[in-house]
């Protein structure tokens, strides 16, 4: 786990849980396969996976697509925003246009020892491909924007801010 994700306690609890949860870790459903219907959200975790794989991941991105489009919650993380460049409307458009988001900043992937392998920055490629990007006055600090049921964490440690709002949102859309 990085370092920059969180204090040591922090770090000790996820691996924890992660441990707890090892065999349904070890058998991950194809994401071809996966009935978005099924669920209540979505969420992608971050990492650079999203910006070398779901990026251009038309699985992934028509799976986006859809689930933007159900008004369910769709909650990305840190680098997940990435796996939007995937998702196309019908008519080639990008559904995220104009909605409100944030994620890495350019500032915080220096701080990333694989941020100097990357070959385009994600704050640049949000901004350039039509939405409204913003972050935190600080790097490294918790920031989560929502707009609609559109849920985005810019960093490691805006996780647990950003599955909180979600989990309170859900949560109060299930009480009505």
């Amino acid at each position: 786990m990085s370092k920059t994700a969180g204090w040591p306690s922090k770090l000790r609890e996820v691996a924890a849980y992660l441990d707890g949860i090892d065999a349904e870790l070890r058998r991950p459903r194809v994401l071809a396969e996966i009935d978005p219907d099924e669920f209540d959200v979505v969420f992608y975790p971050g990492g650079h996976g999203p910006m070398e794989d779901l990026a251009v991941d038309p699985v992934s991105g028509a799976l986006l697509t859809r689930f933007l489009a159900s008004g369910k919650p769709l909650a990305l993380l840190c680098h997940a925003p990435a796996a939007a460049f995937a998702a196309r409307n019908e008519d080639g458009s990008w559904p995220f246009t104009g909605y409100r988001m944030t994620g890495l900043s350019n500032l915080e992937e220096k701080f990333n020892s694989f941020g100097r392998k990357a070959i385009w920055l994600l704050e640049d490629r949000l901004r350039e491909s039509g939405a409204v990007y913003s972050k935190a006055r600080l790097p490294l600090r918790p920031y989560v924007v929502v707009d609609r049921n559109l849920y985005t964490g810019q960093n490691p440690p805006s996780s647990e801010s950003l599955a909180e709002r979600v989990v309170a949102d859900v949560n109060a859309t299930a009480t009505r």
